[in-house]
């Protein structure tokens, strides 16, 4: 047993310092952007935020809007191929913003391998609650070598040495975030997690100096903690809970008490595995929960307030393009922990792809 006493931070601990900036106005900043994955060597452009692969939020309905926007939707991992293929259909250009999710059990690896095979999407999301098996990187390096061609991304972990190993396996995206989702309770359960700021801030470190890129995934509750994962050198940042609720998510709007709610879960509660696999197993826990969250009517709304709470983040620093953002960016802590000489941080050096 050991304890590491340096300081870790999660979004709500810090603020960005603004800077001077010769922006006119928030419309000037650009936040597409562009990359060359490591293994695949797609070219990709676009807003690089993801719908996050829940069955509340990765729906046919939500990529279609945020397709229109250049953002990016991970699919729910349990949508059928019947499903995959009116979408093939009926939307056909929606398909490339789309990730195909998939988790390590064989028979998962076996649909996803029925998905790929009539489905034109360059993206992949291995996704499961504990990156650090040595199944889990087996099951990477499978799916590298089965598709070469094909943008990987794999988690979730939330430090350097893991996240290094993921990319060294074949990961063309790490996918960053232990505990810190809205409807998620590891931290709770196990006592396991790390605080997200730091652990975005970390990896990005290790997975950059390879090639590679990151995911920032859970934690971010407002538009400012979107910037935050930006500003920490996150390529991509994955939202769930600030996408629920909305008229393109899985679920029926009910009545309760006068108010209109939708159902959000995590995709480890209990609620989810009876679901989708009949029972919780015995030798496990839940470690997810079930909240019914308010009726938001349609995505478009949130969507434009995630975009303009960015761009003005960028203009606070001067930052014309979301690139640049985290070279820009100076952390001020503002929570009291440990000792006050840890105050303010930068970020100037976290790299930007």
């Amino acid at each position: 047993m050991r304890i590491e006493e340096d300081l870790k931070l999660d979004f709500k601990d810090v603020l960005i310092r603004p800077k001077r900036s010769t922006l006119a106005s928030r419309s000037e900043v650009d936040l597409k952007r562009q990359y060359t994955f490591k293994f695949s060597k797609q070219q990709w452009e676009g807003v690089p935020i993801i719908a996050a692969n829940m069955d509340h939020t990765g729906t046919f309905a939500m990529a279609n809007v945020l397709s229109q926007h250049g953002l990016l939707t991970a699919m729910d991992k349990f949508i059928s191929e019947a499903q995959w293929q009116a979408q093939l259909h009926e939307l056909p250009q929606m398909i490339p913003q789309c990730f195909a999710s998939t988790g390590i059990r064989d028979d998962d690896v076996a649909f996803l391998e029925t998905i790929l095979t009539t489905c034109p999407t360059s993206f992949i999301c291995l996704d499961v609650a504990n990156g650090y098996t040595q199944r889990f990187v087996d099951v990477v390096k499978k799916l590298r070598e089965r598709y070469p061609d094909k943008t990987l991304m794999a988690g979730n972990v939330v430090t350097a040495e893991m996240a290094e190993e993921l990319v060294m396996a074949g990961a063309d995206i790490v996918k960053v975030g232990i505990g810190p989702g809205s409807v998620c309770t590891t931290r709770k359960m196990t006592g396991v997690g790390y605080p997200q700021l730091s652990a975005v801030i970390e990896c990005a470190d290790a997975v950059h100096g390879l090639g590679a890129l990151l995911c920032s995934d859970g934690g971010c509750v407002v538009p400012g903690d979107v910037a935050k994962a930006f500003a920490a050198g996150a390529d991509f940042v994955m939202l769930g809970g600030m996408f629920a609720g909305h008229n393109e998510c899985e679920g029926e709007i009910v009545d309760l008490h006068g108010r209109k709610f939708k159902r959000f879960y995590g995709m480890s509660s209990s609620e989810a595995m009876v679901r989708h696999r009949g029972s919780v197993d015995g030798y496990r826990s839940s470690e997810g929960k079930s909240v019914d969250v308010p009726y938001k009517g349609p995505v478009e709304t949130t969507i434009l307030d995630i975009l303009g709470g960015l761009r003005s983040a960028c203009t606070y620093v001067g930052a014309s393009r979301l690139k640049e953002l985290s070279k820009r960016t100076t952390f001020v802590r503002v929570t009291q922990q440990l000792n006050d000489s840890f105050s303010t941080f930068h970020a100037e050096d976290s790299a930007s792809r």
